[in-house]
């Protein structure tokens, strides 16, 4: 079992910045993708960001520019560094793993979710 735990969450203004962070623990071997996702009211989950094992990043088109995915691998941590929020960035953030399980689909774990919310 992986254990996730998400923190930075809050209230901040439009044009502001928030730094949202998951650190992993447990079963954290094999782990090959970590990123964000969000889900706001009545929306869709949807990803926000990913980070591989070897560094590479994704992003959706509505973030890009914006905000910037980084890992420690020693501290076994993602961050989102979210800067020129806008409204519509109002979610519920999770992180969530995807771990190699031998013969099988990934494992996928998911964090609790933290909530940032960003006023007009």
């Amino acid at each position: 079992q992986v254990q996730l735990v998400e923190s930075g969450g809050g209230l901040v203004q439009a044009g502001g910045r928030l730094r949202l962070s998951c650190a992993a623990s447990g079963s954290i071997g094999n782990i090959f993708l970590m990123g964000w996702h969000r889900q706001a009211p009545g929306k869709q989950r949807e990803s926000v960001a990913t980070i591989s094992s070897t560094g590479d990043t994704e992003y959706a088109d509505s973030v890009k520019g914006r905000f910037t995915i980084s890992r420690d691998n020693a501290k076994n941590t993602v961050y989102l560094q979210m800067n020129s929020l806008k409204p519509e960035d109002t979610a519920l953030y999770y992180c969530r793993v995807l771990r190699y399980n031998r013969g099988a689909a990934p494992d996928i774990y998911w964090g609790q979710g933290t909530q940032v919310t960003v006023s007009s």
